[in-house]
């Protein structure tokens, strides 16, 4: 039994040790291909594992440039020499393959033919420096030696440049020496041009050293798409009579495009620019596309032509901007565009608009005696602007008219900031008139409150009458009962509500919590009070504006009281003013109001809806006065006597703030007081002198109403201008503080 027990104990210990060394010789495996794929990792090539795979590239050689020159490929229905996926070492100590390659090349694309040969390095390797104008075709531009081999439509391209140079020269000098070639009498034979007729396609190819395509017309279309420029490159007065596109491509040196011209679209969408860009006195003859592009270093553009759209979308200046004496015949889009550095559009000219919505200005934007046209503007809708790091720049009393918001909600912090730079440039008027702007979207939001339907209180009747089926009504209001909308775009979650509904009734219905009908008046209250500043005084901004209404008003009512006053009755006895005094009047009457006018249509941005509001505040209670005064007639005692009376103790220019339109009851003080006198000539002065009393509280002599035997009617017209001119008194006074540029700084940069 012992020694029964003693085996098992034998037997177990034996497998332990023999389980213990398998499992030690698998670890020690297992370490061992682990450490072999370890560096197997490490050592692999890196595109294999840790990049994206290149393309294999096949050394050029002469024989196979010889042969892919005589066997050129169809693409895209055009024969081109295919010379895809090549390492072309063009380097000075590959000198004899140099040579050899530009000749051989040369000779065939320059080759007599109907079909004119392309050229493809796409995703290949150029070492050395490219200098593509040497396998261009030369030949004059002017139309009597052209070269034969093209053909009429490659000849009518050519051509085309003349229009485009005369184009140009309508609107600045041309600069390019082919341009003051063309239009010399006679052209001048010097004009010569490199010309390529096939396609030219530089797909994600890479060169090493410096690319030259200077002096060059390519009839055909570029396709340098993804391409790397390591060096510098070479575009000055290059013409492309198609498409191009350099989009996605690097420009790691300096690249120049002075005087070049693009009669068709350009692409250099996403293209990264390194170093500095000069495309000065460059021709945009359709569509420039920079969208999301990226300026590193410094980015002229100055004196370029953009006959079509602009786009710089996106675009990230990390470096100065120069768009100075630039012309944009169309739109310029500027939308999140970001401006590290200074950006300048000096005297440039704007034919449309220029959208910088969502645009970031860091440091300065001049706009300096830029030119706009009449629908031209600068919308800065959600512009990222802080006054206290960066300026914009522009004409005083002209920039600020250009730049607009679409709406008030997300942009009262823009318009504050720009705003205050205005202020801290001491250009009140621009500061004046963005605030004019804040307080007209602020008009259209009242206006909006009040007459738009409350989706969160409207019956369902009512969304029926908008516009909404009877469905959609009926799913807004279990909707609502759930929980109360917050914004217009929660409409969009409900499944029976379109985008078409949504945006045929959004303008006219209103999310926001149901307000009372006392909440409702005062919201109208404020819609009024702010419609009569902005009409009568631009919101504080016009005093000009404010002086027109002014005298407009100063010459009405001195008419009126020069009516009750002389023209009483005509039986039985006549009392009438002289025809004398009639023809003054009248006259006086007809020019301060054409004056008035003038100064409110001069200045107003809604000049009828100014006279009308001033008509609706000062005529119809004085004419229902007036009808009711010679309705009822006039019976009482001193009818040969004037109503007004003067101060006959001195003449002067007296400051009447706190003087009434009636003279005291003060027996002492009444002996002060004559009657006017009808016979002087010059009577008719002192019912103007009057209403300059009652509405601006100035005149040249005390002229007051009498306190025995006079209409109620005329007093309480007196008492109405008297209560108006108060309230002129203080919208002058107002205006003047928000213009009179020391006062406004003080108010405004306490």
């Amino acid at each position: 039994m012992n020694r029964f027990f003693f085996q098992t104990q034998r037997n177990v210990k034996e497998n332990a040790e023999e389980r213990k060394g398998r499992t030690l010789r698998l670890t020690s495996a297992c370490l061992c291909v682990s450490i072999i794929i370890f560096f197997s990792l490490i050592f692999l090539p890196l595109p294999a594992w840790g990049a994206p795979a290149q393309p294999e590239r096949t050394p050029l050689t002469l024989e196979l440039l010889q042969e892919r020159s005589r066997t050129p490929t169809i693409r895209e229905g055009n024969l081109t020499i295919d010379l895809r996926q090549m390492v072309i070492d063009l380097r000075p100590e590959n000198a004899a393959f140099r040579d050899a390659f530009y000749q051989m090349l040369r000779k065939e694309l320059q080759k007599a033919g109907s079909k004119p040969l392309g050229l493809d390095l796409s995703f290949s390797l150029i070492q050395g420096d490219f200098i593509g104008s040497d396998l261009g075709l030369r030949t004059p531009l002017y139309a009597q030696a052209i070269a034969p081999i093209f053909t009429a439509a490659e000849q009518e391209q050519l051509e085309r440049l003349r229009v485009v140079c005369l184009q140009s020269f309508t609107l600045a000098f041309p600069t390019s020496k082919d341009c003051r070639s063309l239009l010399a009498t006679p052209p001048a034979a010097s004009s010569e041009i490199s010309v390529f007729r096939g396609s030219v396609v530089l797909e994600q190819t890479h060169f090493t050293g410096a690319v030259q395509f200077a002096n060059t017309f390519f009839l055909q279309p570029v396709n340098a798409t993804g391409a790397i420029f390591s060096q510098e490159a070479n575009w000055m007065e290059t013409r492309f009579s198609r498409g191009v596109s350099f989009a996605n491509a690097t420009f790691r040196r300096e690249s120049q495009w002075q005087s070049s011209i693009f009669f068709d679209k350009s692409n250099f969408k996403q293209s990264q620019f390194q170093e500095n860009v000069y495309f000065q006195n460059s021709i945009f003859a359709d569509t420039a596309n920079f969208n999301q592009a990226i300026f590193k270093q410094l980015a002229k553009f100055n004196r370029a032509q953009w006959q079509g759209n602009a786009d710089f979308s996106g675009v990230r200046f990390v470096n100065s901007a120069q768009f100075t004496k630039a012309n944009f015949n169309q739109f310029l889009f500027l939308t999140e565009a970001a401006f590290e550095q200074a950006v300048t559009f000096r005297e440039a000219q704007f034919n449309q608009s220029v959208n910088l919505r969502g645009a970031s200005i860091l440091n300065q934007a001049d706009f300096s005696d830029a030119e706009f046209a009449q629908e031209a503007f600068l919308n800065v809708s959600g512009i990222a602007f802080n006054s206290n790091q960066a300026k914009i720049l522009g004409n005083p009393g002209q920039i600020g008219e250009k730049l607009v918001v679409s709406t008030l909600q997300g942009n009262q912090n823009v318009l504050r900031n720009l705003g205050q730079n205005f202020r801290q440039l001491q250009q009140i008027a621009d500061a004046n008139q963005l605030e004019y702007t804040k307080q007209q979207l602020r008009l259209a939001q009242l206006n909006h409150l009040l007459v738009g339907a409350n989706i969160n209180s409207a019956s369902e009747k009512r969304l029926i009458n908008l516009g909404f089926s009877p469905t959609q009504a009926e799913a807004i209001a279990r909707r609502r009962l759930i929980q109360p909308f917050r914004k217009q775009s929660e409409l969009l979650t409900l499944a029976d509500i379109d985008l078409d509904t949504y945006t045929q009734l959004s303008s006219r219905i209103v999310v926001g919590e149901p307000i009372s009908f006392g909440r409702w008046l005062l919201q109208a209250w404020h819609w009024l009070t702010l419609s009569l500043l902005l009409l009568l005084s631009g919101y504080g901004t016009d005093f000009y504006l404010v002086f027109g209404v002014g005298l407009i008003a100063i010459a009405y009512f001195g008419i009126l009281f020069w009516l009750v006053d002389r023209f009483r009755r005509l039986h039985p006895v006549p009392i009438l003013p002289t025809v004398y005094e009639t023809i003054s009047m009248l006259t006086s009457f007809s020019l301060l109001t054409v004056f008035g006018v003038f100064a409110i249509f001069r200045t107003a941005e809604q000049p009828w809806l100014t006279m009308g509001c001033l008509t609706a505040i000062i005529v119809p209670v004085p004419v229902l006065l007036l009808l009711r005064l010679y309705q009822q007639g006039r019976y009482h005692d001193l009818m040969n006597v004037s109503y007004f009376t003067e101060d006959g103790s001195m003449r002067q220019l007296r400051l009447l703030i706190g003087r009434l339109p009636v003279i005291p009851r003060f027996e002492i003080f009444r002996d002060r007081y004559l009657p006017l006198l009808w016979n002087s000539r010059w009577n008719w002065l002192n019912y103007y002198d009057f209403s300059l009393n009652n509405l601006l509280k100035l005149g040249f002599n005390d002229v007051r109403l009498r306190d025995q035997h006079l209409p109620g009617i005329i007093t309480t017209l007196a008492w109405l201008q008297w209560s108006l001119g108060i309230l002129y008194i203080i919208l002058a006074l107002w205006t003047l503080s928000r213009t009179i540029p020391g006062l406004n700084l003080l108010i405004y940069l306490k």
